[in-house]
């Protein structure tokens, strides 16, 4: 891939834009799940072509009773909430779904096809194709339990990992293997990439989470256990771990308790430098937000329940991070705060965190994943409990809710990467009569599709960086600069 110093012009543009019109946060419950809609959202949105939100809930629905299979689910910003019932053949989805080029939804669930799991496809009408169950023979040689979302690569296959299944020989006594990672292609055929814990003590790691595509094409991800031992840790704290397209595998950090204990996912900033959550450890033991160089090398940005046993910061950081159009960095703890029940907090690249909002049951409960940035500049989450207390009593069915930082609207990708003479989707919204669609100063072909959906050719000469859309109410930048692939 190609990367020039000019894409950096354009994102301290998009900065200044969003530093001057940053305004005082403002929370809502945009929508109460019922039951019927699903219940225990536990994963991250997802926004359309349409400009909805796309989700999945991990119970809920039609089928599997008493509590449902779980739901996929369309829900407006407005707070309209429809439930695009996943059957048993794709049951009980932890992970959230992605938007793939061709428009359509793929996800993962945890149980469903053979019982240990699939891949699945869906639309935006909630047509549901199943793709690949995982276990067809015990003892699971290809993965058990993908709970973790995919991630699209350049070659169009989907990637992701399982949280166990793969080797039995030296994973932990009584563990069920201790996962793999995958790639499957749209026809549905699975190659296992790499099997965690083939030697004794996991130093590779054990029980993956999410990947994450780099900048350099590259996937990284994490490993919640396993690495080196640490007698704090029992099973090894895990593993930052670095993997190429055709599977080979190398260990970047390994965590003892001191830097975290149990990493989640990673998110790569727009100047190359990761960053991550540890569910537990740290100063506190109630986790930690690092900063890590792309060889490995690993900083230590923020110590949570660091004001003292109330713990007002938050506990237990969750899910991936993300970095807003104002370069800021946000998140959520799954307990802590006030009321104990979790928190959105905030965080600078100077360690600087301050708690946007606590949750208070009514308003939601234990969020289990991190946020999303709509191309309208609010950020949209899931509580996993709280609100309408119809069911999973007395935690409540779950919420989705809104943070509004004051920031701009931009432009975003369906896939943030493409070669010259190849088409791809942008998302935004207003573009009913826009008339320049640029990459990198680089004027391309496009058709507007709708008012929130364009599909824009990659120009010759185009090189890496920052795409505009002129639309007649102004100039849209995308939030993260486009990699143009040599």
């Amino acid at each position: 891939m190609t990367k020039v110093t000019g894409w950096k012009i354009g994102f301290a543009a998009l900065l200044v834009f969003a530093a001057t019109s940053a305004q005082a946060q403002t929370f809502t419950t945009v929508a109460d799940f019922d039951g019927a809609n699903g219940h225990d959202p536990i994963s991250a949105l997802v926004q359309g072509v349409d400009g909805n939100f796309y989700g999945t809930a991990y119970a809920g629905g039609k089928g599997c009773a008493p509590d449902g299979c779980g739901t996929a689910f369309r829900v407006t910003s407005d707070g309209g909430l429809a439930a695009l019932d996943l059957t048993s053949i794709s049951a009980y989805p932890v992970a959230g779904l992605i938007l793939a080029a061709n428009q359509k939804f793929y996800g993962t669930s945890s149980s469903g096809g053979t019982g240990w799991g699939s891949v699945f496809a869906v639309t935006q009408r909630g047509t549901l194709t199943t793709l690949y169950s995982f276990c067809p023979q015990y003892p699971c040689a290809d993965g058990s339990r993908p709970d973790y979302a995919l991630v699209q690569g350049v070659n169009g296959s989907f990637y992701g990992t399982t949280f166990t299944g793969g080797d039995f020989s030296a994973c932990p006594a009584g563990a069920e293997g201790c996962g793999t990672v995958f790639a499957v292609n749209a026809a549905g055929k699975l190659t296992t990439l790499h099997r965690f814990c083939v030697q004794t003590g996991c130093p590779d790691g054990n029980s993956p989470h999410a990947l994450m595509q780099g900048l350099d094409g590259n996937f990284y991800g994490t490993a919640f256990y396993g690495g080196a031992t640490d007698t704090q840790c029992g099973v090894g704290c895990g593993t930052v771990f670095k993997i190429t397209p055709s599977g080979k595998f190398v260990v970047l950090h390994t965590f003892n308790y001191d830097d975290g204990l149990g990493p989640e996912g990673l998110v790569q900033a727009n100047d190359g430098t990761f960053y991550g959550i540890t569910y537990e450890g740290g100063a506190n033991g109630a986790g930690t937000v690092f900063t890590m160089t792309p060889d490995g090398a690993l900083t230590t940005l923020y110590n949570f329940c660091s004001g003292g046993g109330l713990c007002l910061d938050g506990t237990g950081p969750i899910g991936s991070l993300i970095q807003g159009t104002d370069g800021m960095l946000y998140g959520v703890t799954f307990e802590g705060g006030a009321a104990g029940d979790g928190t959105i907090f905030q965080i600078g690249t100077d360690g600087v965190l301050t708690t946007l909002h606590t949750f208070e049951g009514t308003d939601g409960d234990i969020p289990q994943d991190g946020l999303v940035q709509s191309t309208a500049g609010r950020f949209f989450g899931t509580s996993s409990a709280g609100g309408n207390l119809s069911c999973s009593a007395p935690y409540g069915c779950g919420t989705i809710y809104s943070l509004d930082m004051g920031l701009g609207p931009f432009v975003t990708f369906v896939n943030a990467f493409g070669k010259v003479g190849r088409t791809g989707g942008i998302l935004g919204q207003g573009f009913t009569g826009s008339t320049i669609v640029s990459f990198n100063g680089i004027p391309a072909n496009f058709t507007v599709v709708s008012d929130t959906y364009i599909k824009a050719t990659v120009p010759p000469g185009a090189t890496t960086g920052y795409v505009t859309v002129t639309t007649p109410t102004g100039v849209l930048t995308s939030n993260v600069p486009f990699q143009v692939i040599r």
